[in-house]
């Protein structure tokens, strides 16, 4: 059975978010580990006991974007976060070919054996919803779930850069990021690189300045690898042709859940159209009116509390 399920209008708008005052005493509180995979070890903070959720952050973030959704899910799950390779605590291996899809997916996979378990949820947002993807189409027996925010299935996303303007036009600063280096005194959306700049997405300034600290444990030009090494070239003249010219990824198996903020300047959401064509179970979208890529924070209460009812319920069928 496939299901899909767009929730809007009023009653997203009554779950928008969740003060971060509120989550405070999580920083405190989660264990850190670190899990090897060859020879980059990456961290990780957890809480909670049951069954596993892992959570990978995109760009520019850590593992502390998942705040709200880790003390939304600790009394009934294992939620562990990832920093992934480059960020905050992780290691940050040099070289563009060290950032390779095959790594990253490989980085979760390392985590998963780390803590013993044979199967997780596997939750991912922007970069990491691309290794979200990627680890469900490549090692699909380790994903009992999936779920993705802010970055459309990869066949929908292909098709939306190829179909509409729009959504073309809004991959220019993947172009710079690909094409740009860190010290280019533009290259963040007109700014230098620099941890303030980069954490100026982050409402809270308490969260603000935890970012701050992160981002000056990382490394730039590690960030800007993931788009050097996987981001396609769209903007060639047989660009559409190379894109499609691949062989797509396999359909899953896997139940889906996937949000996305309507307000998302970089990922249009024309890319989930059709996704219920490439997904053999039950699909459930959940879209957010006046949230932007940052769905998990500008949209706190809502993604924490659908996906917690989701979960549940996934775990009272099996």
């Amino acid at each position: 059975m496939r299901r899909a399920i767009p929730i809007t209008g009023a009653l997203a708008m009554t779950m928008m978010s969740l003060p971060d005052g509120a989550r405070g005493q999580l920083w405190d509180q989660v264990e850190h580990g670190y899990a090897t995979n060859g020879d980059v070890r990456i961290h990780y903070a957890s809480v909670g006991e049951g069954p596993l959720v892992v959570m990978i952050h995109g760009f520019p973030d850590f593992w502390y974007s998942w705040r709200h959704q880790m003390e939304g899910l600790r009394d009934t799950f294992k939620v562990v976060a990832i920093d992934q390779r480059g960020y905050n605590l992780s290691d940050h291996p040099e070289g563009v070919e060290q950032y390779d899809m095959s790594l990253l997916v490989g980085d979760v996979a390392a985590v998963i054996e780390q803590l013993g378990y044979a199967q997780a949820t596997i939750v991912g947002h922007d970069w990491g919803g691309v290794v979200a993807w990627n680890l469900a189409f490549s090692r699909p027996e380790l994903v009992h779930n999936l779920v993705i925010l802010d970055l459309p299935h990869p066949t929908g996303l292909a098709r939306a850069w190829a179909s509409n303007a729009e959504a073309l036009a809004n991959t220019a600063y993947a172009r710079a990021f690909r094409e740009g280096s860190p010290s280019d005194p533009d290259i963040f959306f007109g700014r230098p690189m620099t941890p303030q700049t980069l954490s100026g997405w982050v409402r809270d300034p308490e969260a603000r300045a935890k970012y701050v600290e992160a981002f000056e444990r990382s490394d730039f030009g590690a960030m800007l690898n993931y788009y050097k090494r996987n981001y396609p070239d769209l903007w060639s003249a047989d660009a559409s042709r190379k894109t499609f010219a691949a062989a797509p990824p396999p359909s899953l198996e896997i139940p889906t859940l996937i949000f996305h903020g309507l307000e998302d300047q970089a990922l249009h959401s024309d890319g989930l159209n059709n996704t219920w064509d490439w997904i053999d179970r039950d699909l459930t979208i959940v879209t957010v009116p006046g949230a932007g890529h940052f769905v998990q924070q500008d949209a706190a209460a809502l993604v924490t509390e659908t996906m917690r009812w989701w979960l549940l319920m996934r775990r009272a069928e099996g």
